[in-house]
């Protein structure tokens, strides 16, 4: 309402620039907003575990997508670099998974489920676990996020500090599943 009101405006008369305040003060005040629900959402992820992981997204070709407007006003790219700051400051493990198939691969035996955008139950026919498709979704991120920490490193030992992590049990048993095959 406030930029109808500003277009109507003559350009550079007083009343113009009144408006234009108006409007900037507006947009600083949605950003600050917004600002201040993603550092208490980041906080939030922090205060709930000592690892965060995160997809791997490229928000500028979802921003031209259908809903682009949407993704460009939720600020996403913003909301993981503020994770990622918080994280950090607060001596919090941060990292980015791979993003592909997350919602398409059962978080319990590794199988792929191919689903369309509608379906929102996880249903594995190879080993019938059932859950939301979202939740499935974070399991997975979980799972690659453990498995890219785990990882033999650089000088050939595998690294310990994953031995004690939330959730590396459901990885393990995966794991020790695939070597007996």
């Amino acid at each position: 309402m406030l930029q109808s009101r500003l277009s109507r405006k003559q350009r550079r008369s007083k009343n113009y620039e009144k408006q234009r305040l108006k409007v900037a003060r507006l947009h600083y005040k949605i950003d600050n907003t917004r600002k201040d629900f993603h550092y208490k959402q980041a906080h939030a992820l922090c205060d709930a575990g000592d690892m965060v992981f995160m997809e791997d997204l490229d928000y500028r070709t979802s921003a031209k997508a259908m809903f682009g407007k949407q993704m460009l006003d939720a600020a996403f790219g913003q909301f993981r670099g503020i994770v990622k700051y918080v994280c950090w400051k607060r001596g919090k493990f941060f990292s980015e998974v791979d993003a592909r198939g997350t919602s398409q691969q059962c978080p319990e035996c590794g199988g792929e489920v191919k689903k369309d955008l509608s379906v929102r139950i996880h249903d594995c026919p190879h080993c019938g676990y059932k859950t939301d498709r979202d939740v499935a979704a974070g399991q997975n991120i979980r799972n690659r996020g453990i498995q890219l920490i785990s990882t033999v490193g650089q000088t050939g030992m595998e690294t310990a500090c994953a031995d004690e992590l939330p959730g590396i049990e459901a990885t393990q048993s995966r794991q020790v599943s695939k070597s007996r095959s």
